[in-house]
């Protein structure tokens, strides 16, 4: 016979956990989450499940306006661009390099940001004095000019651009990981950890790290909004991704001559930058709404 539990376990949720029930709290965010993962599982299989190949010409049917036009062709769903392009090929395969890229853009710029900003954290004197002022004025120009300036002067081009954006973002990182693990470091359970002889490695690694990751996920996921932004605008400026890649912001400086004669050549890569832009940010706004209902309960 089993024995009758005389006392009620009280569990409580990990500190993930908990974030997930307060961020799903909120329908719209929840909306924009589903557009997130619509995006990234897009990205991810954009290549297998496109009609045509995003840089097939299909001569026969240029400038094809979308289907729903009296003029257009089903089998060209989101219509063709002036070389005969399918649009809605182009937008599938640009999801792979605007936000695709932008995802793995963020991730290394958190990966290198926390490492050095957890280093800074623990040092003191000349070192964090400078690191902190340098931090200051980097932080202080705007990411896209930045972004710009290391472009200028790598050449451009889509790697370029990303390893220019790596770096646009990296000192973002390291501030905020630098300032949370300073914050996490004056707290009692802290100072518990270090009576009982732990060093502050494995102090970050098992105390500090799982009590900040809420802060560097809603960084990261504000930190890829801007850096779509930043991929979509420096492949309109022709700085980016060069032709005849279907990048979202090059095929939109590509189409602003058609406008007149073509306006899906614009306003489709136009949407799908907004898109990915909104989706994105809902994210990170519910994640920074979910981390400050964790505070206040």
């Amino acid at each position: 016979m089993g024995r009758e539990k005389t006392y009620q376990e009280e569990e409580f949720p990990t500190p993930l956990l908990q974030l997930w029930y307060n961020f799903k709290q909120t329908p719209v965010v929840m909306i924009g989450f589903g557009c997130y993962l619509f995006l990234i599982i897009l990205a991810i299989f954009a290549p297998i499940i496109t009609p045509y190949s995003s840089i097939e010409n299909h001569l026969d049917h240029l400038l094809l306006p979308p289907s729903w036009h009296e003029n257009g062709d089903v089998s060209f769903l989101l219509g063709t661009d002036n070389l005969g392009r399918d649009m809605l090929s182009r937008l599938m395969h640009g999801a792979s390099l605007t936000f695709g890229l932008s995802f793995i853009v963020v991730l290394i710029s958190l990966a290198i940001g926390v490492i050095i900003g957890s280093i800074s954290a623990l040092t003191k004197g000349v070192k964090s004095s400078f690191l902190n002022h340098f931090l200051d004025v980097i932080l202080s120009i705007p990411s896209l000019l930045l972004a710009i300036v290391i472009v200028a002067i790598l050449g451009p081009g889509l790697s370029n651009t990303l390893w220019a954006i790596v770096m646009v973002l990296i000192p973002q990182f390291i501030h905020i990981t630098r300032n949370a693990v300073k914050e996490e470091f004056s707290k009692d359970y802290v100072l518990a950890s270090r009576l009982d002889g732990a060093s502050s490695i494995r102090i970050l690694h098992y105390s500090i790290f799982p009590n900040i990751i809420e802060k560097l996920i809603s960084q990261a996921t504000l930190a890829q909004s801007a850096a779509i932004l930043d991929i979509a605008t420096l492949g309109f400026l022709g700085l980016g991704a060069q032709i005849p890649m279907s990048e979202w912001g090059a095929m939109l400086a590509n189409g602003i001559e058609y406008f007149y004669i073509a306006p899906w050549t614009v306003y489709l890569p136009g949407l799908a930058i907004l898109f990915a832009v909104v989706a994105t940010n809902l994210v990170g706004e519910g994640m920074r709404h979910a981390l400050k209902q964790r505070k206040e309960s």
